[in-house]
């Protein structure tokens, strides 16, 4: 048996995405997502903004790779926030990363800078993801939201 119908339009997800679209557009979510991006952008340029000693420097490349990352990730939720909530975990996880990676990454030539960079930035993509966390929690916990049944 086949329906014609598109799984798009059905009441339960379209509901989903309009509690979605509501998150998104929360001005505390907006605000959360933003300074996530200027965070994760922060990050990737660090190497250049404090002067690393060396921009080839393990602690350089982790920057850049990891505040690209943030950004994506920033970009994501403020884009499609229905779609990219499950993953929002990770921003924190990256948080934590920047603030441990100049005693953890080996050849990274650490110096005061870098590492008061390091756990200032760190520490901001820790809160500003643990808020864009809890955006999509309320969410899921709202009354008539999107709480597994139990059986």
């Amino acid at each position: 048996m086949t329906h014609g119908a598109d799984i798009g339009t059905h009441p339960d997800i379209m509901q989903m995405r309009a509690r979605y679209e509501a998150a998104a557009a929360n001005p505390a979510a907006q605000l959360a997502d933003g300074l996530t991006l200027l965070s994760g952008l922060y990050l990737a340029l660090s190497p250049w903004i404090i002067g690393f000693s060396g921009t080839r420097t393990p602690l350089a490349v982790n920057n850049l790779v990891t505040g690209l990352a943030v950004a994506l990730l920033a970009m994501g939720y403020s884009s499609a926030f229905g779609r990219t909530y499950g993953i929002s975990w990770v921003a924190p996880l990256l948080g934590i990363w920047t603030i441990i990676a100049p005693w953890v990454i080996r050849g990274g030539m650490a110096t005061t800078s870098t590492i008061i960079s390091n756990v200032v930035v760190g520490a901001l993509i820790l809160l500003f993801g643990l808020a864009t966390m809890r955006f999509g929690m309320m969410e899921r916990e709202r009354p008539g939201g999107f709480r597994t049944p139990a059986h």
